[in-house]
């Protein structure tokens, strides 16, 4: 991971998914239902904690991930602590952070956004300001709790492309993401960023924030891998684009065929992490995700062996 970060050759591409949501249909083992961390009392969420951390290890173990993104609890600097106590040094352990600035998952009502947009900005940088507070003031409990890695999400394009226009988005959105990001950096923690979703139009803002690497590089809204890590190798590594329609509905010819795209054009020279397009989720046959794993270690047995 961190020589993959730092676009150095590594001996393999490394692998993780920011989250695992097949855990029934691999080990016959549930997460506790996400409403249930709400108003539990310290003993409930240390069994909890506990649970998760017990499907980790078996995630981990099948599918040798080099990271986790602690996802349950959410944002939790006691998830964290569990996680590194779990894995120790092994592999990097981090965690996500959603609604650090203006977004579409984040908007309640579009009609107002486009009338502040147009006529009353400076409500909506109040709102990013907020946004930015309370990011900060979380980046800096799961530093100290000892993440090494913070996943910041925010979904800011449509398969269309982003959903304000470029100017806009170097307005309310850049400025407020760069300083999130500078501050991950600031406390030595790894700083990663995610958006679905066609973000050619302002790929170079996302370049300008200083992320040390960009997850989803969605293919189904024609984000071409390719080009993409044309235009930020040595400055953002990426990570995913196994297109995730496919891994939904097949067949396994165009899995293998989207696997292998992202292998032989992202991962030479470093700067690229092997994932899914966005997430395993629910609904996914189990046995899709497991045969792109198959074509990522035939892959990893072709590379010369000098790099094993």
């Amino acid at each position: 991971m961190l020589k993959t970060l730092r676009f150095e050759e590594p001996d393999r591409p490394p692998h993780f998914e920011v989250m695992f949501e097949l855990e029934k249909e691999a080990f016959g083992l549930r997460f506790p239902d996400r409403r249930a961390w709400n108003g539990c009392s310290p003993a409930e969420k240390d069994r909890m904690i506990g649970q998760c951390m017990t499907i980790y290890e078996k995630i981990v173990e099948r599918y040798q991930w080099d990271a986790l993104a602690v996802y349950w609890p959410w944002s939790d600097p006691d998830g964290v602590r569990a996680a590194r106590a779990t894995f120790g040094d092994d592999i990097l352990v981090g965690s996500i952070v959603g609604g650090t600035i203006l977004s579409i998952e984040g908007m309640e009502d579009w009609e107002q956004f486009a009338v502040d947009l147009a006529e009353q900005p400076e409500r909506l940088h109040e709102v990013a300001r907020q946004r930015e507070r309370h990011a900060l003031a979380r980046f800096d409990e799961l530093a100290e709790a000892g993440a090494e890695f913070i996943h910041i999400v925010n979904d800011v394009a449509f398969n269309a492309g982003p959903f304000i226009s470029p100017a806009q988005f170097s307005e309310f959105i850049t400025p407020y993401l760069r300083r999130e990001v500078q501050h991950v950096r600031s406390l030595g923690v790894i700083p990663l960023v995610h958006t679905d979703g066609n973000i050619m139009p302002i790929l170079d803002d996302f370049l300008s924030v200083g992320a040390a690497c960009f997850q989803s590089v969605d293919p189904m809204a024609g984000m071409d891998i390719a080009e993409v890590k044309r235009r930020c190798h040595g400055k953002m590594a990426l990570m995913g684009n196994v297109q995730c329609n496919l891994l939904q509905d097949g067949p396994r010819e165009a899995i293998r065929k989207s696997a292998r795209y992202c292998l032989e054009k992202a991962s030479p020279g470093g700067g690229y992490i092997f994932g899914t397009s966005n997430t395993v989720f629910p609904g996914m046959p189990l046995e899709n995700y497991e045969y792109m794993l198959e074509v990522y270690r035939g892959f990893c047995r072709e590379l010369p062996c000098r790099n094993r």
